[in-house]
């Protein structure tokens, strides 16, 4: 993999040669190659239209391009046929539609205790309204998955189970496939909150045996505002609809209606084209790049960062580099991680994420106030590794 050749894509990596951006805030926003931008521009110069309605000759040309970009994501994430792709704006919304849709009632849904809040205020707000019953699996003291723990957790009131595959706290993997087989086992259903890992990872939902998996374009180099859930079609007999109106039906009449069949039953309305095409366009980029190398440039980088400051800082997540995808998430002792973050951006130009990154439930539970979280993407380099390390190493001394 030619990183500088790749970097040149990034208009935003080349912008200050004196002090050039070091985005280390990936596993909340990717950057955008040209070629995603490009395509979307493509859409606004060229066709900007809407699709699926018209029958005018732009129209056609913009549904056959929306056509195509639902087969490229098909493609990218294997799934057996295209209808079970939904085009969503976001992981979000992909788990609410599951929420939504499901008959859970009186059911228990599982999940850990370490999921984003995407995976976890809806379910304690369906809790509160006495919808369905929660059970949380507690991870092991490092953050790594306890399958114990879930065994002894799921039994025949889950009707679903509802997980992130590879946190965004601490960059963890979670089993995924024993999970799914035991799931499956005990009758209950999956929901693979996927943000973290379809960007990082190839992913096979045929292989897996997922019922549903959920991801964002924002998070893979693509638009904002978009994202997949995908639904294995045997599990669209079971869902009811969810938001209603345009393009959700074939026909209507004052009292009665005829759903269209899925995926646009679950697409309401005006969808967002260029960004769906966008969507494409970042899935063939990553594809291009192949899943496998992608990985291995960010345990490189990550390697770098841990081996120059495990003993410096205090690290979230277990202490091999290999276990922790490309996060690496810590605290100086005795200062604010917001302090920090607005330091080495100060300092070095220096992207970090500070905060709770919307794992609040985790932080609350541990009595912790945040921390810093430093997340690598492919386009990273090794230089910029080092000079990150560096930057806390001085902030660590000046605290001293």
């Amino acid at each position: 993999m030619n990183i500088r050749k790749i970097r040149e894509d990034f208009s935003i990596l080349q912008k200050d040669s004196k002090n050039p951006l070091i985005y280390f805030d990936n596993a909340c926003m990717t950057l955008r190659p040209r070629q995603v931008i490009e395509s979307i521009n493509e859409y606004y110069e060229e066709y900007p239209v809407c699709a699926l309605r018209s029958h005018h000759k732009l129209s056609r040309l913009a549904t056959e391009k929306v056509d195509v970009a639902r087969k490229e994501v098909q493609k990218f994430i294997s799934a057996k046929k295209r209808n079970e792709v939904i085009f969503t704006k976001n992981t979000t919304e992909g788990i609410n539609l599951i929420a939504n849709t499901l008959n859970l009632k009186g059911g228990t849904i599982l999940t850990h205790d370490k999921e984003h809040n995407s995976n976890h205020v809806k379910w304690v707000d369906m809790v509160n309204k006495g919808i369905i019953k929660h059970k949380i699996v507690d991870t092991n003291e490092d953050g790594t998955f306890n399958l114990e723990n879930f065994e002894n957790k799921i039994d025949k009131d889950v009707k679903l189970v509802s997980m992130g595959h590879i946190s965004n706290l601490d960059g963890v993997e979670i089993p995924l496939k024993e999970i799914i087989k035991i799931t499956h086992d005990n009758g209950a259903k999956i929901l693979v909150d996927a943000a973290q890992s379809v960007p990082h990872k190839e992913i096979n939902v045929k292989k897996l045996g997922v019922d549903f998996l959920a991801f964002s374009g924002h998070k893979m180099l693509g638009p904002t505002g978009t994202g997949v859930l995908y639904v294995n079609e045997k599990n669209y007999e079971e869902m009811e609809g969810f938001v209603l109106g345009g393009e959700t039906v074939k026909d209507a009449k004052y009292g009665s209606f005829e759903y269209e069949e899925p995926p646009m039953k679950y697409e309401a309305g005006l969808q967002d084209y260029s960004g769906q095409i966008g969507l494409a366009a970042a899935s063939r980029y990553l594809s291009r790049i192949g899943m496998k190398s992608i990985a291995k440039q960010e345990e490189k980088i990550n390697k770098i960062i841990t081996e120059g400051l495990i003993d410096s800082v205090e690290l979230i997540g277990p202490k091999d580099h290999k276990l922790r995808s490309g996060i690496f998430n810590f605290n100086i002792k005795n200062m604010d991680p917001h302090i920090i973050a607005g330091m080495l951006d100060s300092s070095r130009n220096i992207a970090v994420r500070s905060g709770a990154h919307c794992v609040h439930s985790w932080f609350n539970k541990l009595h912790l106030q945040g921390s810093v979280r430093a997340s690598t993407y492919f386009y990273n380099t090794e230089e910029e590794a080092e000079i990150f390390s560096n930057e806390v190493k001085k902030l660590i001394e000046l605290n001293k």
